[in-house]
């Protein structure tokens, strides 16, 4: 057998663009149907922001896992990530999906009829903090995904942990703060993001981890 040596420190995230090269080939995280939603979004004004294509298949992949029938988003976009979150809920799963722009809402309408997934996505325009009222009867809900605007970010997990099934997943993105996180000082929305990891993984509520993606993908399971 070849030498293999694992260190005892092993690193948090994997940097080599070899290795990244590597994973999509086998893994295949987009396909010509999100390749055409990340395209279009562009062409239609949309910000370059929406998850990265390894950051999709962790959505489908973690829905899949636990059986998800009922799922919450929280910045829509283009709807690149609400197909991926859809794909793994299956014929009888729904999303609501809470969006501020009107322009950002139609793109993501297109995008769930080319997907053949409009009649399960319920796309919701406004505030979130206050359009998300509406859904509650329908709690308890399985998952959660958080990818909107920053300084919201502790008030979307505290409405998470109300509205979650016990053993339901809160996931959010940009939970590395755009590689900042650490850093002393910064702006209100780093220092939310601050709050929301401390209270994430210490606030009793979940069980909760990082993976390690590049913006960091923040991911908890409801506890109590």
């Amino acid at each position: 057998m070849p030498d293999t040596h694992s260190p005892e420190n092993k690193g948090f995230g994997q940097g080599d663009p070899a290795l990244a090269r590597w994973a999509e080939e086998v893994f295949r995280p987009e396909d010509e149907v999100l390749r055409e939603i990340r395209e279009r979004s562009i062409r239609e004004g949309l910000p370059p922001i929406a998850v990265g294509r390894f950051d999709g298949l962790h959505l489908e992949v973690i829905a899949r896992a636990i059986g998800a029938l009922k799922a919450v988003e929280i910045g829509t976009l283009g709807g690149y990530s609400g197909v991926c979150l859809l794909r793994g809920m299956g014929v009888h799963g729904v999303l609501h999906t809470f969006e501020y722009s009107e322009k950002h809402a139609r793109v993501a309408s297109d995008s769930f009829h080319k997907a053949r997934v409009a009649s399960r996505a319920h796309i919701h325009i406004g505030p979130a903090l206050q359009m998300l009222r509406e859904i509650e009867a329908e709690a308890p809900f399985d998952l959660v995904f958080i990818d909107a605007d920053k300084v919201s970010y502790p008030g979307y997990l505290a409405w998470a942990a109300d509205h979650l099934r016990e053993g339901g997943v809160v996931l959010a993105d940009n939970a590395f703060g755009f590689g900042e996180i650490h850093r002393p000082g910064g702006d209100d929305g780093r220092a939310a993001l601050r709050k929301f990891n401390e209270e994430l993984a210490r606030g009793g509520r979940f069980r909760a981890t990082m993976l390690p993606t590049a913006e960091g993908l923040a991911m908890g399971v409801k506890i109590r």
